[in-house]
């Protein structure tokens, strides 16, 4: 692939990825605007008098009209100011740079459950379709894909972590003060994110793994006699993945979402957490700061898969 052409490619991309957040960032606003209750009504609580309600609605900007609410959000958000927390006065970027790093610690962990789940699953059932571990791992594949993820984290955590209390049911370990508590405290929370994603990639290692294995070139391979697990591994894997990556790319947002659920069973403080208690207190900046940067996340994964491509397979040519 031509460097310049995947350079065009992606600066198409970016333009687009840049209009995908403008209108995500208007969809947000609007939503979080539709939200039942009023934030000035929430922050005095219910010794606030209704002059002091109105009062704290003009200082917070929410008696004018929607559209020039959101261009002032969107003029700040612009010039890096994500404004202040309504209810504790703290400045929103700070609360979503605490946060933000404890999500991406437990989005690689679910990502590593995924990869351990997909690739030996999905290329042992490719390779030996008919075996009985393979319908054993397609029961299996259906059941963790039923499972929500709620329950899930709510028994994971109380059989491991009460009752057998081999790990912590709840609570989050920083990795600088102690590494082996990190790992332990974000093994259940990463299981119950990654598994149903996980199954989800195993069925599609498996299909695509398959389709290749079927092409005539694979054939020619071992007719040549190299062994089956290099012409697996080495030649049809490789050529599998682009589709692969393409699933991949998407379920990343599956993390994204998972996060706000996991985060809440397991009481981990990261950006899942923020999000529910920013909509519970009306702290609508929070609210609507969180999302579009689980937005940003995604579109920005996606951007990354779209770059792979070139590098995966060089036949492809971006137009």
């Amino acid at each position: 692939m031509a460097a310049g052409g995947l350079g065009r490619y992606l600066v198409r991309r970016g333009i687009e990825a840049a209009f995908t957040l403008f209108l995500a960032s208007v969809l947000v606003f609007a939503m979080v605007a539709a939200l039942p209750g009023d934030p000035a009504q929430v922050i005095l609580g219910d010794r606030g008098t209704p002059d002091q309600v109105r009062a704290l609605r003009v200082y917070l900007g929410l008696d004018r009209p929607l559209p020039l609410q959101y261009g002032n959000w969107i003029v700040r958000i612009a010039h890096g100011d994500l404004g202040h927390s309504l209810i504790n006065g703290a400045p929103v970027a700070e609360i979503v740079g605490r946060a933000l790093p404890l999500t991406l610690q437990l989005s690689l962990w679910a990502f590593a459950v995924v990869v351990l789940i997909a690739f030996p699953a999905g290329v042992f059932a490719a390779t030996r379709p008919r075996s009985p571990v393979t319908v054993a791992l397609r029961w299996y594949h259906g059941w963790a894909l039923a499972v929500p993820v709620f329950w899930l984290g709510v028994v994971l955590s109380w059989y491991f972590g009460v009752v057998l209390k081999w790990l912590p049911p709840s609570g989050f370990a920083g990795f600088g003060v102690n590494p082996t508590a990190w790992a332990r405290s974000l093994l259940l929370p990463g299981i119950t994110l990654g598994l149903g994603v996980g199954s989800v990639m195993a069925r599609f290692v498996e299909a695509s793994l398959g389709d290749v294995l079927s092409n005539d070139y694979i054939r020619t391979a071992r007719a040549k006699g190299l062994p089956a697990r290099a012409v697996v591994w080495r030649h049809a894997l490789g050529n599998a993945l682009i589709p692969i990556v393409t699933v991949l790319g998407i379920q990343a947002g599956f993390f994204i979402g998972g996060a706000v659920i996991t985060e809440a069973v397991f009481a981990i403080p990261g950006l899942g957490s923020m999000l529910w208690r920013s909509i519970l207190t009306r702290d609508y900046l929070v609210t609507q700061s969180v999302i579009l940067v689980g937005i940003a996340a995604f579109v920005g994964i996606n951007l990354c898969t779209d770059a792979l491509y070139g590098l995966l397979d060089p036949r492809v040519r971006y137009q």
